[in-house]
């Protein structure tokens, strides 16, 4: 039996269904590093569905071993097999599902050069007109607005503004470079680029869209949450609340922009994780959801 009719509808639940579950939840927030995890899942399974998809749609009457069969002769692996009809049918299996993979990995490569240029041009600039400092172990910027971001990579480099430098106190300082640090630590901007790369392939699913958006908003919480382990809340606070406006180059993480009103209230809200059965429930989504399309695409056979 073909299996494209059950990964089509199983596609229209994850790319249009399931954004709309997560985004009226409000555990994700207080579990950002989950719900990243839950939204880089979704995006995952979404993506092999639709080269499943193509498969299935390609070789309508055959089964998805005769792909696996087809890709086996093509790697050089074929003793004991039987070579499979070399058909417009089967070259389609191949070449449909390699498309839209591969489609995926060249966004994920652009999106990444493309930002790691934009860093390092934004670096050639801070060599000539910030300067270093020891005690901060970051770039100081002259700018008249308070600021502070981060440009990860692998030359990775955190900069602020001397007027942070002025306005701040020394534990507010401290909180908002804690906060980018952790953007470097954690590899964001990789993680931010597989969001990217998604939503600009499937830009036309809401999910993609979704996920972009909301794996950008939760990289900060996440960022929020190492700053106040190691500092108060209200401290924090009062420093997102002077660097609100501040804003980060391409291909950087800042303490202020668009996203800080929401994340001063969850600062301030002091509230504790989502009850352990709905981070279970969510932790099992995240290791599920990409073996679905597998599972729809080749049961198993029960008879």
């Amino acid at each position: 039996m073909n299996a494209a009719p059950a990964l089509i509808g199983y596609m229209a639940a994850v790319g249009f269904a399931a954004p709309q579950l997560l985004l009226r939840s409000n555990w994700p927030h207080r579990a950002p590093v989950l719900a990243v995890l839950v939204w880089q899942a979704l995006a995952l399974s979404f993506s092999l569905s639709a080269a499943l998809t193509a498969y299935h749609l390609a070789t309508p009457t055959e089964h998805l071993h005769a792909g696996f069969v087809g890709v086996l002769h093509a790697c050089g692996l074929h003793d004991g097999v039987a070579r499979p009809d070399p058909g417009t049918a089967e070259q389609l299996a191949t070449a449909l599902p390699g498309a839209v993979l591969l489609s995926l990995l060249g966004s994920f490569v652009w999106h990444v050069v493309r930002a790691c240029r934009a860093r390092n041009r934004h670096r050639r600039t801070l060599d000539i007109v910030g300067y270093h400092s020891d005690r901060l172990h970051a770039t100081v910027l002259p700018y008249g607005t308070p600021a502070a971001y981060c440009l990860p990579g692998r030359a990775s480099r955190i900069v602020v503004s001397d007027t942070a430098v002025r306005l701040l106190s020394a534990r507010q300082l401290d909180a908002v470079l804690e906060h980018e640090r952790a953007h470097v630590a954690g590899r964001h901007h990789l993680v931010l680029a597989t969001a990217e790369a998604f939503g600009s392939v499937f830009r036309w699913v809401p999910l993609a869209r979704h996920a972009k958006e909301q794996t950008a908003l939760l990289l900060e919480m996440i960022a929020d949450d190492r700053a106040v382990r190691t500092h108060s809340h209200a401290v924090f606070a009062t420093a997102m609340y002077e660097m609100a406006a501040g804003r980060a180059p391409r291909g950087a993480f800042a303490v202020g922009g668009h996203t800080v009103m929401i994340r001063l209230r969850r600062v301030l809200a002091l509230d504790g994780g989502p009850h352990p059965v709905v981070s279970g429930a969510a932790g099992v989504t995240a290791a599920v959801a990409p073996l679905l399309p597998l599972l729809l695409a080749c049961p198993p056979n029960l008879v």
